[in-house]
């Protein structure tokens, strides 16, 4: 297979640090999940402003690649990977605004609607399978995460455990057909049992798109908690295990563990699950709170920048969406 690297990546996080008060002192912030391990207040995250869309935080995270690469590098990227949440227009993806934004004419452009929190390691493999099956050289891979400040801040939602728990931000990947950073192999799991699991509701029963007075919300239930603690916990050790075995390694090996965020319990217990050091496995939550697709490549770029990685050294990308319909682990050999 024609080697393809992860080259960069960058990231951006908007406004400044919004603290747990925000929710937790919020009147009437009482809920029968607030004790759920799954809702464990973060100290601080971040929010879009009102007007702040995700095309503006993409525009914002590649800044640094374009200084670093250049302006042509990245608008003569062939590939353009993007991923919303929360969609800022239905019907139309923000892929194509992106380009305008940036420049850009790809011959291909895909707006990734599935794979949520783990999107960024499904993007790398789908990026990684054009550049190495066609004439394309480079991409650009974006995740966009804006519920927190939209979607968790109505007044019917802020006093909810989840709403505490998302944060705001975009991180974004520079992948090229040759580079420092070769990908070593990406995995994935699509797991339709699953699919459907996580809904959205509103308390009168109305569909999203319908008039009325109640707010839009996640339809988390004690049950479907349960669920995903169980899932999640299952599916990211599972697959990075395999992962390794794929490559004649083992997850000792790992000498960076870079995963989504969803919260403490489940960091720690990948960690467990895998034997991996915590100084090892770098995280974002206490800062950043959940962010979604964003979590990981925002992770990946300030773990860089702040504590570097081994030189030469395995890097693995792992996380999982939803209530589990998606799982995907990816690994990276990587150089300074």
């Amino acid at each position: 297979m024609t080697p393809v690297s992860l080259t960069d990546v960058a990231a951006y996080l908007p406004g400044e640090p919004v603290p747990a008060e925000f929710y937790t002192g919020y009147p009437g912030a009482e809920d029968r999940l607030r004790d759920s391990p799954m809702f464990r207040v973060p100290p601080f995250r971040h929010h879009v402003a009102e007007d702040e869309t995700n095309v503006d935080l993409i525009e914002r995270a590649v800044r640094p690649l374009v200084e670093r690469h250049g302006r042509a590098a990245i608008r003569g990227v062939d590939v353009l990977l993007v991923h919303s949440q929360l969609p800022d227009v239905p019907f139309v993806g923000a892929g194509t605004e992106v380009a305008r934004r940036l420049g850009m004419a790809p011959e291909w452009l895909l707006d990734v609607a599935n794979a949520g929190c783990a999107s960024f390691v499904h993007m790398l493999g789908i990026a990684r399978q054009l550049l190495t099956t066609t004439s394309a050289r480079s991409a650009l891979i974006c995740n966009a995460q804006t519920a927190a400040g939209q979607l968790f801040t109505q007044s019917e939602v802020r006093g909810l455990a989840q709403a505490a728990i998302p944060g705001d931000g975009c991180g974004v990947g520079y992948v090229t057909r040759s580079g420092p950073n070769p990908v070593l192999d990406v995995r994935v799991r699509h797991i339709a049992e699953y699919a459907g699991d996580m809904t959205m509701v509103r308390d009168d029963g109305r569909r999203y798109w319908e008039p009325g007075e109640a707010q839009l919300r996640i339809g988390f239930t004690e049950t479907g908690v349960a669920k995903v603690l169980e899932r999640g916990n299952r599916l990211v050790p599972a697959l990075v295990t395999e992962l390794c075995e794929a490559l004649g390694r083992k997850p000792a090996d790992i000498d960076t563990l870079i995963t989504n965020q969803p919260n403490r319990t489940f960091l720690r217990n990948w960690r467990e699950a895998l034997g991996i050091a915590p100084e090892r496995h770098p995280d974002t939550f206490d800062h950043c709170g959940n962010l979604f697709g964003a979590a990981i490549p925002v992770t990946l770029d300030r773990a860089i920048r702040t504590q570097g990685l081994v030189d030469g050294g395995l890097l693995v990308l792992g996380g999982f969406a939803h209530a589990g319909d998606f799982a995907g682990a990816a690994a990276v050999e990587w150089h300074h």
